[in-house]
């Protein structure tokens, strides 16, 4: 085992420099002055072209042959681990390490500038930031996508959803469109013959969502002592192995959606943490791609948190914490308007039932640029004909349309389907566990998460990479990842 040995020896090493990118990384979103971006963008290109040079190469190439003929002596663990530790050999050894650097660098200055661009609504100045980093992004998709006999698409959307292709997103999400404009108008009409949901009169100071925040947390079982919430311009979870960092932004006007992405977040953030412990800075060791991480994340908002049981237990903690009473406040009124269905612009802050299309539109356009086939000036009128062509309404403006999400100025292509990915997984996991164990709706009525977390804990956390993402999924639930859960879920709570 002298050679699998020595492969764990490396990836615990690059396992360390991308602990410390991403503590680098999480500063660079919510503290770093701005003035310290190139020398930020430096460090972080130095550092990832030093992993580059750790995860590729012949020696490992042979490396990896020579453990490979050791795998009788393996065991289950070891022998997904050299699964893992290949699969991300692959990724890796196709890409020059002349690329690798281009790419951070430009990824860096793509999202400083999107940060003033978007408060300016000025894409103008982030199209040309943009149509060079898209144009890096295809080189590194054709790279890859020649490597490993995928599309140029595939290719990067196996870097966060490992084995799944496009003849499985089409499919999902094929299915989603036909199904969901007619739902949604279903539930419009519903709605409109109940009172409508009333937002309770703000404002809220940020000092008091922060609290509100930190509270339910807690209640969800938040580890502060190796994590911490912060703000930033866009939410997110990140940090390093046992230093979990997520982040919200605020609304004062309303606090519902802090609220909810600090839930969202919490989830990502206790999926990491509660990977197996024995296995950490090893691939194995790692979450299982982006459609579970998702799952993890969209669980916990849209499933536990918005069921009734949930809402009626914290209503109170929340009543207490703004200071809020009289009618809006009432336990009636909050579930409906945590269940609002109603068409947005802001993918963020959609509704669970109008959120897919969101997301298709993404992965249609993000297909479309990879493939070359939309000029980046082209980018914010196909976004806007888009919308409104799928979710019913149009930008007024490219802050709220086009430049909306921080992923494309960030080089992030092949993710966005995972968000809806996950969505469907979400609401097969969830129904599993309920199947499973009767008292994780009374236990969410009462505050107690244990008996939701117990079973994820068992079936999706601790196994790590074990096994692949699809596999996982029908091992834990008994089928194959699809739409019919989310369809019932959504039935019930907004029809039936």
């Amino acid at each position: 085992m002298q050679a699998y040995l020595e492969l764990e020896a490396r990836k615990k090493r690059v396992a360390a420099l991308n602990n410390a990118m991403g503590i680098l990384q999480w500063d660079q979103a919510t503290m770093m002055p701005d003035g310290a971006a190139p020398a930020r963008a430096s460090t972080l290109a130095e550092l990832s072209v030093m992993v580059h040079e750790m995860e590729t190469g012949s020696a490992l190439s042979d490396l990896i042959e020579r453990a490979e003929s050791e795998s009788g002596q393996l065991d289950s663990w070891q022998r997904a681990n050299l699964r893992e530790i290949k699969h991300q050999f692959t990724h890796a050894n196709a890409m020059p390490a002349a690329l690798v650097e281009k790419l951070v660098l430009a990824q860096s200055e793509s999202e400083m500038t999107w940060r003033q661009a978007r408060a300016r609504n000025d894409f103008k100045s982030l199209a040309p930031k943009l149509d060079t980093l898209f144009a890096l992004k295809r080189e590194e998709a054709e790279v890859k996508a020649s490597v490993m006999g995928v599309t140029p698409y595939e290719a990067l959307l196996d870097q966060f959803d490992p084995g799944r292709r496009e003849v499985q997103v089409d499919a999902i999400f094929d299915d989603l469109e036909q199904f969901l404009p007619g739902f949604v108008q279903q539930v419009m009409e519903k709605q409109a013959q109940q009172p409508r949901a009333v937002m309770p009169a703000g404002p809220f100071p940020v000092a008091q969502q922060m609290a509100l925040s930190h509270e339910v947390m807690r209640i969800l079982g938040f580890p502060f002592e190796r994590g911490r919430l912060d703000t930033a311009h866009h939410p997110f979870s990140g940090g390093a192995d046992g230093d979990i960092r997520i982040t919200t932004r605020y609304d004062e006007s309303d606090f519902t959606r802090s609220l909810m992405a600090v839930i969202h977040e919490t989830g990502h953030a206790l999926y990491e943490d509660g990977r197996p412990a024995k296995w950490l800075g090893q691939p194995v060791g790692n979450s299982r791609g982006m459609t579970l991480h998702e799952s993890q994340s969209l669980l916990l908002e849209m499933q536990a948190a918005r069921s009734e049981e949930f809402i009626r237990f914290i209503l109170p903690t929340i009543r207490r914490l703004l200071g809020g009473s009289g009618p809006a406040w009432e336990p009636g009124n909050i579930l409906r308007l945590y269940r609002r269905v109603e068409p947005g612009l802001i993918r963020v802050f959609a509704d669970e039932v109008t959120y897919p299309l969101h997301v298709i539109l993404r992965y249609r356009l993000e297909k479309a640029i990879l493939a070359d086939e939309l000029r980046t000036d082209d980018l914010p009128l196909a976004w806007n004909d888009m919308m409104e062509q799928l979710v019913g309404i149009r930008p007024t403006d490219d802050r709220d349309g086009v430049m909306q999400d921080v992923h494309w100025p960030e080089g992030i292509f092949g993710y966005f389907p995972t968000y809806s990915l996950g969505a469907m997984a979400a609401a097969q996991l969830f129904a599993a566990a309920k199947r499973d164990d009767a008292d994780i709706l009374p236990g969410l009525g009462r505050g107690d998460v244990s008996p939701l977390f117990d079973w994820l804990d068992r079936n999706i956390r601790s196994q790590g990479c074990l096994f692949m993402p699809d596999e996982l999924i029908a091992n834990a639930t008994g089928a194959e990842l699809g739409t019919a859960a989310f369809k019932a879920s959504i039935r019930q709570r907004y029809l039936e």
